[in-house]
């Protein structure tokens, strides 16, 4: 009983944060890019040869998070979201352990590219 009140307790407390925080105008970017970030992934895990999963579309979705997170109102250059990007996604492809740093790197660079001109 008591870890059903528990679970209970964080659903409520989730819930109301995330609807605090996605009522704001600049979530709606946030998840547009988690969204553009992910599709690259898939795509970019098929084209360097890496069988497209799960760990794709995480590393697609942080490239995505990053390039928002950094670039916020402002606008920002095809090489910075490019970078951050490839940073992001290369971190997360090390804690994720995924197989290959170039890999993850190369996609997140693709994501934040993809985000810099649809963004724009």
């Amino acid at each position: 009983m008591k870890k059903a009140l528990t679970a209970l307790v964080v659903a409520g407390l989730t819930t109301g944060t995330l609807g605090s925080v996605l009522a704001t105008p600049s979530s709606a970017d946030l998840l547009e890019s988690i969204g553009i970030g992910a599709g690259t992934g898939i795509v970019t895990g098929t084209v360097v040869g890496d069988n497209a999963g799960v760990d794709d579309i995480v590393n697609g979705a942080a490239a995505g998070a990053a390039v928002e997170a950094v670039r916020g109102d402002n606008d920002s250059s095809l090489a910075q979201d490019a970078a951050v990007g490839a940073a992001a996604s290369g971190v997360v492809g090390v804690i994720t352990n995924d197989d290959s740093f170039i890999e993850n790197a190369i996609q997140g660079g693709a994501a934040g590219a993809l985000i810099n001109i649809l963004g724009d």
